[in-house]
């Protein structure tokens, strides 16, 4: 790894640690319902918003009704996001005048943006009006987080609860996340954002002046639109020169603040955090890193504080923080590497300039390869998706890393909430093994880990690779599935199983290269997409109404620390087996052949 990389990744987790820290007290107050000095003018709306609603700051749910009232919730928004894409033709703020989605596609996108997945078939700039990406889209963007913070909230109130029915009230947890996190959080970096340059505006697209006229070919038609041919059955080329160039517009800097806030990832524009108008310096390339990781980082923090031992907080990011330093470096040096491939063209390597640039493909000269592959690596350790570069551009290696930290689960630092609770399930079954290892009945914060949990534990950990494999494996054996692979072999495997992964998992972005925009392949991920969310999300719920009902018991002098050295390792050693052991003989099929076949030739 290059000095710079090094560099970049230090400054990287120091700002990091130097922010999540304070947010960490800010989030202990929000979960424990706490009223906030200086905010009293939140806590008017919030008072207001219970009104609307009929209930009081005191009201209380069991999990049954706490993991009802999400469900609806979300399938509601569900609806209407997908209503908005199929009438935004006849909707206000819709300049450009676009038709209205497709329904395979709108029905992909819907499940998409409530199961903070944001996965995006389509290109946001030639699909989506502005209507529809403010109202739903980004409405979403707070919802999906706000919803994710939530079920955190209750899975901690679950351990610090004692004999109680209640794990808290999920319109009260979802309102004040909202409130006084995303909404203020999103304020403020959207302001920072316009200030570099991103864009905030109605204005319909516009046609400006290159400043140097761009000639390319292209195939001449005849006047019925068929292709011309000449004699011998070949296209007849047109040479054509462009002077203009139509620039997208739109209210994005809003958009992108609570995109990377919220990890949910959905750009604005089909180049995502790529495109100049999303991301447009090295310095909101830094920002946008730190602000993916932020809440998520926070909630550890607030966990700790929340159960009433900092130890527990600081050994949970702990163990978030070794896998991916770990995984971010094997990124980062795969992609500081040269291709093999140059070999054939007859580049040395050891006097070629190349080689200290490394593996530029599909990257932007604007960040260079430390802050792609650094990009890379955040967003799909959280469950953001947002992409800088190319994934599917990457060394075969460092096109691995992204979808093994996408496969482990999202829980290395992973979403907004989902992070901090997916974490905690393999906290609860790390516990579960070492009691069997030492014969004694397994404790989690003063809570025995009995049959009940484990059952919706194991539910929890294998739904998501039931999901992964099982589409992947139709897919691969159905022709609309394979119609869709612009790359055979290993790579074109990768890119399917990249997909799926990124959808049961809710990361959402990329391998590239699959043209996903199909009714088979909208269905099959939005499929995976909602039961990876919700078929995770009530049976932690269950865990936590398990919990909240048992006494929390003494530490005594044979419990097991959940706070030290050993347990981290434990705890590492549980999420890289049990997470990814599942996905081993998929991975050798994809990344790994692509990589013996790469340095084969």
């Amino acid at each position: 790894m290059s000095t710079q990389s090094f560099l970049l990744l230090a400054a990287f987790l120091a700002a990091l640690l130097v922010t999540a820290y304070p947010l960490g007290i800010y989030l202990t107050k929000v979960g424990d319902g706490t009223t906030i000095p200086g905010l009293g003018w939140i806590a008017r709306i919030e008072s207001f918003v219970y009104k609307l609603c009929g209930i009081t700051s005191e009201s209380a749910m069991g999990w049954k009704t706490y993991a009802l009232a999400l469900l609806i919730f979300n399938a509601i928004g569900a609806i209407a996001v997908y209503a908005v894409q199929r009438l935004q033709a006849w909707l206000p703020f819709n300049p450009q005048a676009f038709a209205n989605v497709s329904p395979d596609s709108a029905f992909n996108t819907a499940v998409s943006f409530v199961s903070n997945t944001n996965w995006q078939g389509y290109s946001g700039e030639s699909t989506m009006s502005y209507l529809t990406q403010m109202l739903v889209l980004t409405g979403q963007n707070f919802f999906s987080a706000a919803t994710g913070m939530a079920v955190a909230y209750a899975l901690i109130r679950g351990f610090t609860s004692r004999s109680a029915k209640s794990i808290g009230n999920f319109w009260i947890d979802i309102t004040r996340s909202t409130l006084y996190v995303l909404l203020p959080l999103s304020a403020i970096f959207a302001i920072f954002l316009m200030s570099q340059g991103v864009i905030q505006n109605f204005s319909a697209y516009k046609d400006v002046t290159l400043l140097d006229p761009v000639t390319y070919q292209q195939a001449k038609n005849a006047p019925d639109g068929q292709p011309l041919k000449d004699a011998q059955g070949n296209p007849v080329m047109e040479t054509l020169t462009t002077k203009t160039q139509t620039l997208p517009m739109g209210p994005v800097a809003s958009q992108e603040a609570i995109k990377m806030l919220g990890t949910n990832g959905g750009g604005f524009f089909n180049a995502n955090s790529a495109h100049p108008f999303e991301n447009p310096t090295p310095l909101t390339n830094f920002i946008q890193m730190l602000s993916i990781f932020l809440i998520p980082a926070g909630l550890c923090f607030a966990f700790g504080r929340m159960v009433g031992d900092m130890r527990q907080g600081w050994a949970v990011l702990g163990a978030m923080t070794a896998i991916f330093v770990v995984m971010t470096a094997v990124v980062l040096i795969a992609e500081q590497q040269v291709h093999p491939g140059l070999h054939a063209l007859g580049i040395d390597q050891a006097s070629s300039t190349l080689q200290s640039g490394g593996n530029m493909e599909g990257k932007e000269t604007r960040f260079g390869i430390s802050a792609s592959a650094l990009f890379a690596a955040i967003t799909t350790a959280a469950s953001c998706g947002a992409v800088n570069a190319m994934h599917d551009s990457f060394m075969p290696i460092g096109g691995l890393v992204p979808l093994v930290l996408i496969q482990f689960g999202e829980v290395i630092f992973g979403g907004v909430g989902s992070g901090l609770y997916g974490m905690l399930i393999f906290a609860i079954l790390a516990v579960f093994i070492a009691g069997l290892m030492i014969g004694r009945t397994p404790e989690y914060l003063g809570k025995k880990i009995q049959a009940y949990e484990m059952k919706m534990t194991s539910i929890t950990i294998l739904v998501t690779p039931v999901l992964v494999l099982t589409g992947t494996a139709i897919a691969v054996l159905l022709d609309p599935g394979k119609a869709g692979i612009a790359n055979p072999g290993a790579h074109g495997f990768s890119e399917i199983l990249y997909a799926f992964s990124s959808a049961a998992n809710n990361n959402g972005s990329a391998f590239a290269g699959l043209s996903a925009n199909t009714p088979f392949y909208n269905i099959m991920l939005a499929i995976a997409m909602w039961f990876g969310r919700f078929a995770m999300i009530v049976p932690i719920l269950a865990i936590a109404g398990s919990l909240a009902a048992k006494k929390r018991l003494e530490v005594t002098a044979g419990t097991m620390p959940t706070h030290g050295p050993l347990f981290v390792t434990l705890l590492v050693g549980v999420v890289v087996l049990v997470g990814v052991l599942n996905y081993v003989p998929a991975l050798a099929l994809g990344p790994v052949v692509e990589h013996l076949q790469l340095i084969a030739h």
